[in-house]
């Protein structure tokens, strides 16, 4: 006796939630010193025309929820956003910079000549900033953040800023990348990095440091 084929699922499917990570744009620090949660550092010239371009980018895509690190440069690349799209900007401590401790501040030329550096480098899993957090912690805290304001957010388009090293390392948890590894992901000052969450189903990760193309085709699968 043959069984009969199974029904079409009465159960709706899950809708998915679009997350995108913006690095926070250009200040007159970046790529030479190690600013940390330090206050006081705003965007350059170059910058703000970067938060300007997130902002351009995002038209024609809805939009639930801006969130944002609450350290300056990254609420001052959200405000441009949050004008275009009419939202608040809700500040979230899990989006904060990775806590630097006892390097907050310091010249990248000078750190790079420390053996630390290496471990920093190459061995990240190991390395607690003297003073500050490990990078498993700071992993952990981030991708804490974003499930749960995915969570709040189910179906929608939440848009979170943040930092460089918290969004490569939310990436890189996305891609089942080891965080030794995550060193070689590479995001750029006002960039957007796009994340599908389904509940149920491992993250699909859909762009990495795009800083071009229009985000309104941009759909979780």
């Amino acid at each position: 006796m043959t069984a009969a084929a199974p029904g079409p699922s009465l159960e709706p499917p899950q809708r998915g939630t679009l997350l995108l990570l913006v690095r926070h744009g250009e200040t007159p620090t970046t790529g030479t010193v190690l600013p940390g949660r330090a206050p006081g550092l705003h965007l350059s010239e170059r910058g703000r025309a970067q938060a300007e371009r997130v902002s351009e980018r995002l038209a024609g895509l809805a939009v639930d929820a801006l969130y944002s690190s609450p350290l300056e440069r990254a609420c001052e690349t959200a405000e441009p956003t949050a004008a275009r799209t009419g939202l608040d900007v809700k500040h979230d401590d899990g989006l904060l910079e990775c806590d630097f401790g006892e390097w907050t501040g310091a010249a990248i030329a000078e750190l790079a000549s420390l053996p630390e550096w290496q471990t920093v480098q190459h061995s990240p899993s190991e390395f607690r900033f003297p003073g500050g957090e490990s990078f498993p912690e700071m992993q952990a805290r981030i991708v804490g953040a974003i499930e749960a304001l995915c969570a709040a957010h189910v179906g929608g388009v939440v848009v979170c800023f943040s930092h460089a090293d918290p969004i490569k390392a939310a990436v890189a948890h996305a891609l089942s990348t080891p965080l030794d590894l995550f060193q070689r992901i590479v995001i750029s000052p006002g960039s957007v990095s796009a994340i599908s969450f389904v509940e149920g189903q491992d993250p699909a990760v859909l762009m990495v440091t795009s800083t071009s193309e229009p985000l309104s085709g941009l759909r979780a699968p």
